[in-house]
């Protein structure tokens, strides 16, 4: 199933897409496509649904975040292994855990705002990984039984405010619109193999990231368990799960985004995001 979310923001609503790529609105069925609706059960009822009954949304309007009322918004850094190298900073050993502030998610076709004294806003595209079941201390053989579907992330980070200032790298990373998660959440059942999607992203129409995520350092059932030996995870928190090469920081010289911009970028079977950069207030 592909799950979303459509609306002005503050306003939207639920929906799934259909057989032919349409819309279908699921307020009867369900409030948000947030915790209660990810749990196993539920996504089972929504499976079972025939799709035709539902209200059609012939013009759904912008698309919201494919995930409503995010409890943690936590991210995997240095996961590529030549993004380490193009960053100057050794593969780690174990996952390296930084959160983004929830305040940052925003649809995947909204703009993204460059924040006040921001000097360097750069791109990362990434696999999200949606929690569907309360995990804690799982094992990696049973972690991805407690996902309920993945998404495209783009991770937006000001790397001065991350790297070149004092404390961590949350700062560089929670700006708003810093977030953009969709344009759905595609549930577990329909992606074989989290580790084989291809995935890229654009600037001004230039290729600036091919990956896949085949190269992952650490994959989505080892990230899955180790985060639940820390902390418990619970259905609707997102998982950034890190970026290929190809990030402004890593170019000679580096370059990063400025107001009227435009990103694109995508990942295989989980669909595509289309931003506008522009200044915040």
């Amino acid at each position: 199933m592909k799950l979303l979310r459509y609306g002005e923001k503050g306003q939207e609503l639920p929906g799934i897409v259909d057989q032919d790529g349409n819309i279908r609105d699921l307020s009867g069925i369900v409030t948000d496509i947030s915790g209660s609706a990810l749990l196993p059960e539920t996504l089972q009822r929504l499976a079972s649904l025939d799709l035709n009954s539902l209200p059609l949304v012939s013009n759904p309007g912008r698309l919201g975040a494919c995930v409503a009322g995010i409890g943690k918004f936590i991210c995997i850094g240095l996961n590529y292994s030549d993004h380490a190298a193009e960053a100057g900073l050794e593969v780690p050993n174990e996952p390296v855990i930084f959160m983004k502030a929830t305040s940052a998610v925003c649809g995947p076709n909204d703009n993204v705002e460059i924040p006040r004294n921001s000097v360097k806003t750069d791109w990362e595209v990434e696999l999200g990984v949606v929690i569907g079941k309360v995990a804690k201390y799982v094992s990696k053989e049973k972690a991805l039984e407690h996902v309920a579907g993945y998404c495209v992330v783009n991770d937006v980070s000001e790397r001065e405010f991350q790297t070149e200032r004092s404390g961590q790298w949350t700062k560089g990373k929670s700006a708003d619109t810093f977030g953009p998660l969709g344009p759905w959440l595609v549930t577990r059942d329909e992606i074989v193999d989290p580790q084989q999607l291809d995935m890229w992203l654009e600037v001004n129409g230039e290729r600036r990231q091919n990956g896949s995520t085949r190269t992952m350092v650490f994959d989505v059932a080892t990230i899955v368990s180790h985060l639940s030996q820390f902390m418990t995870l619970h259905p609707g928190d997102v998982i950034s799960t890190g970026t290929p090469p190809g990030v402004g920081l890593g170019m000679k010289p580096p370059v990063y985004l400025k107001p009227g911009d435009r990103i694109e970028l995508g990942i295989e079977c989980l669909g595509e995001q289309r931003q506008a950069v522009v200044q915040g207030d």
